[in-house]
């Protein structure tokens, strides 16, 4: 599913309220339909290379216990109408505010208020089920940006919102890495010569060692940094350089149960959470380069046994069971190797940072740098 036209939601919102109504007028309970955003309705087929979601709906019929629920949608989707109409563009925390302030200013609207801001988080989210658009149809963003970005190659041409354009030359900002906005659809890329791939780092830090010590001076490449999970912007950013670039796309990342299951899948297929997101932010091309668990014996690398006092280090190996079981994307023969590794962490209960190829030589800053293009030149991904 593509970024909606500015005129459909406000359409849709329409019919939506106005079916609402008519139920009404005919002493009929009105239900709200919505896509059910969960592993259970989740559908993977390599072909689509993304999670997709099935066809099960999350009904809610206007009841004593269901009628908040409802009355704050439309609350909420009236202010986000506003901003629509008007061109405003909020995040989720202002919108949050906006709430209170109409609220203070109407004591009617009272028994819709929010008590904290997860309620009305909650509230924006049910309305992108409802209407099956991404929260930025809405003008609402998330205050997070793309990866840290670097390329001597790499120009990004950008449509501001009055039309004009910003041409941005990666080569030319020196230290200074470029981080696009979390609606990367505006954005379009050129390779001023020719690149050879795309390197995303799990950690910021070890991205931006990388490109001090020369890294992108010395291979024609993008390297970004993912910071950890990746954001919206991160995982649309990296959609945008595969569908617009062509170029292979690989992560370099820790070997551990949650880096497998929420940094790179969420990156290469998605997550159930965004089930109607994930066509745009998602990049089903980008391989697992490492660390691999044959490169813990190939390179001696210095890995550790998961801790089982450590609740976070357990609850990741559980999921990992689960995801076995139950997750369409580790399920599919198409993502063998993928489930092979967490086979393996679930086997061993060891871990091993991205960081200990700086074990290898510690006296040769580029050591880990040589490993990267080694395997990559080999092959030596998932």
């Amino acid at each position: 599913m593509a970024i909606r036209p500015d005129q459909e939601i406000p359409k849709l919102s329409k019919e939506l309220c106005n079916k609402l109504l008519l139920d009404l007028e005919k002493a009929k309970r009105p239900v709200l339909y919505a896509t059910k955003c969960s592993l259970d309705n989740a559908l993977y087929n390599h072909k689509v290379g993304y999670l997709t979601p099935g066809p099960k709906k999350v009904a809610t019929e206007l009841n004593v216990s269901s009628v908040k629920k409802m009355s704050r949608a439309i609350f909420m989707l009236e202010i986000i109408l506003r901003n629509i109409d008007s061109g405003g563009v909020n995040t989720k925390r202002e919108l949050y505010y906006m709430s209170k302030g109409e609220i203070k200013h109407n004591s009617i609207l009272k028994p819709l208020d929010f008590g904290d801001q997860d309620e009305s988080d909650g509230t924006i989210d049910f309305i992108c089920e409802l209407l099956e658009c991404y929260r930025e149809d809405l003008n609402c963003y998330a205050n997070d940006r793309g990866g840290q970005t670097y390329s001597q190659q790499l120009v990004v041409t950008e449509t501001l919102p009055d039309g004009d354009t910003a041409v941005i030359d990666l080569g030319k900002l020196g230290t200074t890495p470029f981080q696009p906005k979390n609606r990367p659809q505006n954005l379009k890329l050129k390779a001023k010569e020719k690149i050879d791939f795309c390197l995303i780092v799990e950690s910021e830090g070890t991205a931006n060692t990388l490109v001090a010590n020369g890294f992108t001076k010395r291979h024609p490449s993008i390297l970004m940094g993912a910071q950890g999970v990746p954001s919206n912007a991160v995982r649309g950013w990296c959609k945008l350089i595969q569908d617009q670039l062509n170029i292979p796309l690989y992560f370099f990342g820790d070997l551990d149960a949650y880096t497998m299951q929420n940094i790179f899948r969420t990156l290469k297929a998605g997550s159930a959470a965004s089930l109607i997101r994930n066509s745009d932010y998602s990049a089903p091309d980008v391989r697992f380069l490492g660390v691999l668990p044959e490169d813990i014996k190939k390179y001696d690398l210095l890995d550790y046994p998961v801790k089982e006092n450590d609740a976070q280090e357990v609850r990741a190996l559980k999921k990992a069971q689960d995801a076995l079981k139950n997750d369409p994307f580790f399920q599919d023969k198409r993502n063998k190797g993928l489930t092979e590794i967490l086979n393996w962490l679930l086997k061993n209960k060891r871990r091993c940072e991205q960081q200990a190829f700086f074990t290898v030589n510690p006296r040769d800053p580029q050591m880990p740098e040589k490993i990267i293009m080694e395997k990559i030149k080999a092959g030596k991904f998932v």
